[in-house]
C-alpha cells in the first residue's frame, strides 16, 4: 500500500495543479523560529554527460539548480553551520524559514556548476567530503562502479546475481537491474559488499579509472572561499554495516584528514547514505558538534537531537514542487512518517 500511495504522490506532483496549490501555501505560510530544513544534494549535472555513472546521485541538472536556488533565495532564509552550531548551543535563535544548504560526496561537479551559482548569490554551503578519495582515483565509489558494470555488460548476457536475473535489453532493463542490486548491495556487510561489485565490474570486463571527486588542492581553494567541509568518513561505508568501533574510527579519522589537509574543521559529520544506529551515534557523540541523517524532516532546534539531524533529499527524478512541499512549516508534523531511529 505504501509503495502505491508514494507512487501517487510522484505522479500528482509532477502535475502544474500540485504545483500551484504548493505555491498558495508558500505564499501564507508563516515562519517561527528555531525550526531548520536541510536539504540534501549530491550532483549537479547533466545524466548524459557521465551515462556510465550512477545517474540517480544526480540532483538536479545545472539548469534545474540555478532555478531551485533562486526559489530559495525568495523564500527562505539561508544560514550556515556557525549558526546552526551557535543555535543549537542557545547562543542564538535561527530566524523564521531558515534552511541549511548540504552537498554529500564532493563531486566534481559542485565545483563546475553548484559553487558558482552559491557564490553568486552568497549563499552559505556546506560540503561534506570522504577523505579517502580525492587523488585516489582507484577509490570510486560502489555505485558508480555498480552502474558501470551494468552499463557496459555485455549486451544479449544475462545480469546474474543473487539480486536477481535481467536481460539487459533497454534502458528500463538497466534501471531495473541497477535498483535491484543497489538495494542488495546495502544490505551486505560493508567488505562483502564491495567485493560483490568488484567481482560483477570483473565480469563485466571494466574498471573506473577515475573517482570524479574533488582534489585536495581544489578542496582548499572551496574552503577559502567560504565553503564549510565536514566529515564523511574515509571510504564512505554505510555505518550500521561495520562495528560501532569502526564507524567512530572512519568518522574521527575523516575530520582528521580535513584538518590536516584544510586547516581548522568544525565538528561536523554526514552518515554515509543515512546508515547509522543508536549505537554508532553514541559512539560519535563525544566526537562531534551535529550529525546528519537523511532521514526526512523538520529539525526543531530546541528539542532535537544534534546528532540526528533531518534532512530532505532533492533528486532529478523527483518534481521539484514535492520538495518544497516538504519545506512547508506544516510539514514538521509528518516526522512522525519518518521516525529517527538507528537501523539493525
Amino acid at each position: 500500500m505504501v509503495p502505491v500511495l508514494k507512487q501517487g504522490i510522484r505522479r500528482l506532483s509532477h502535475s502544474q495543479v500540485f504545483s500551484a496549490c504548493v505555491t498558495s501555501m508558500e505564499r501564507w505560510a508563516s515562519g517561527r523560529d528555531n525550526l531548520l530544513n536541510v536539504l540534501t544534494y549530491h550532483r549537479v549535472a547533466e545524466p548524459s554527460q557521465l551515462p556510465f555513472l550512477y545517474t540517480n546521485a544526480i540532483s538536479a541538472t545545472p539548469a534545474a539548480f540555478e532555478n531551485q536556488v533562486r526559489h530559495l533565495v525568495d523564500r527562505f532564509r539561508v544560514v550556515g553551520i556557525s549558526e546552526l552550531l551557535a543555535a543549537i548551543r542557545g547562543d542564538a535563535v535561527l530566524p523564521p524559514r531558515a534552511l541549511l544548504i548540504t552537498f554529500d560526496d564532493a563531486y566534481r561537479d559542485f565545483l563546475d556548476h553548484a559553487w558558482p551559482v552559491l557564490r553568486r548569490h552568497r549563499l552559505p554551503v556546506t560540503l561534506f567530503v570522504p577523505t579517502g578519495f580525492p587523488e585516489n582515483p582507484q577509490r570510486a565509489f560502489w555505485w558508480d562502479q555498480l552502474a558501470a558494470a551494468i552499463y557496459f555488460w555485455p549486451n544479449g548476457q544475462v545480469f546474474d546475481t543473487p539480486a536477481g536475473h535481467w536481460w539487459l535489453r533497454t534502458t528500463d532493463d538497466r534501471q531495473a537491474a541497477l535498483r535491484g542490486t543497489r538495494d542488495y548491495v546495502k544490505s551486505l556487510p560493508h567488505a562483502q559488499a564491495i567485493d560483490f561489485v568488484q567481482d560483477l565490474c570483473r565480469r563485466a570486463d571494466t574498471s573506473l579509472d577515475d573517482n570524479y571527486v574533488l582534489s585536495w588542492d581544489c578542496l582548499r581553494q572551496l574552503a577559502s572561499d567560504g565553503v564549510t567541509l565536514g566529515a564523511h568518513t574515509q571510504t564512505h561505508p554505510l555505518l550500521n554495516r561495520i562495528t560501532p568501533d569502526e564507524a567512530c574510527r572512519e568518522a574521527v579519522d575523516s575530520l582528521r584528514d580535513l584538518r590536516r589537509q584544510i586547516g581548522e574543521t568544525p565538528r561536523v559529520f554526514a552518515y554515509p547514505s543515512g546508515g547509522f544506529s543508536d549505537a554508532v551515534v553514541e559512539t560519535l557523540r563525544p566526537e562531534f558538534d551535529l550529525a546528519f541523517t537523511t532521514c526526512r524532516g523538520v529539525n526543531n532546534i530546541r528539542h532535537c537531537d544534534p546528532l540526528r539531524i533531518r534532512r530532505i533529499n532533492v533528486s532529478h527524478e523527483t518534481a521539484y514542487a514535492l520538495v518544497r512541499a516538504q519545506l512547508l512549516p506544516t510539514a514538521r508534523w509528518l516526522n512522525a512518517c519518518w521516525p529517527l531511529q538507528g537501523s539493525a
